[in-house]
């Protein structure tokens, strides 16, 4: 309800409800951007952009979902065009896992996790979606759904498909 009222008060030219907005969504752009740049600076760069194209595009956005839902697909559609005009497809180990909540951890789950990550680089690209949306951002099969434009079934149909590939991938890599 918040949100609604928030963009009601930007679409009438509130600014102020612009960077309430800003502060409720940009951590979580911006890690799902991490994701799909080479860098940081870049993935930055993607986050800020979505927040201008939601601006932008504001009166396409009828209440008919969720704010949420609307600027991950800019912040997808933002991505997929950096990664055309400029972004090297090459993705070095140490950009998989951004955050540097690794430290604390034992060297074997940071093995862990890094495996995991190339084992989804491996996946198709909407699979890679659906699981990024899923664990990486903790949003929910219905949200996933109209973010990647798919019905919520078959959401959860290739994210279970994905899982045991990820899994199998990981038993015949004895990693488990």
């Amino acid at each position: 309800m918040r949100e609604e009222i928030l963009i009601k008060n930007l679409q009438n030219g509130d600014a102020s409800a612009l960077d309430e907005l800003i502060s409720m969504y940009y951590q979580e752009i911006l890690r799902y951007c991490i994701w799909h740049a080479p860098d940081r600076t870049q993935a930055e760069d993607a986050a800020q952009e979505t927040f201008l194209k939601a601006v932008k595009y504001l009166g396409n956005f009828g209440f008919s979902g969720k704010f949420r839902a609307f600027l991950y697909k800019i912040a997808a559609n933002t991505c997929i065009d950096m990664q055309k005009n400029k972004w090297n497809q090459h993705t070095a180990l140490e950009d998989l896992q951004e955050e540097p909540s690794y430290v604390e951890k034992d060297f074997k789950n940071v093995e862990e996790e890094l495996v995991i990550c190339s084992l989804v680089k491996n996946l198709e690209l909407k699979d890679q979606e659906i699981v990024l949306l899923r664990f990486g951002q903790n949003l929910k099969l219905r949200e996933i759904a109209e973010i990647v434009g798919l019905p919520m079934r078959t959401v959860q149909s290739r994210l279970k498909v994905s899982l045991k590939v990820i899994e199998k991938e990981m038993k015949g890599g004895n990693l488990r």
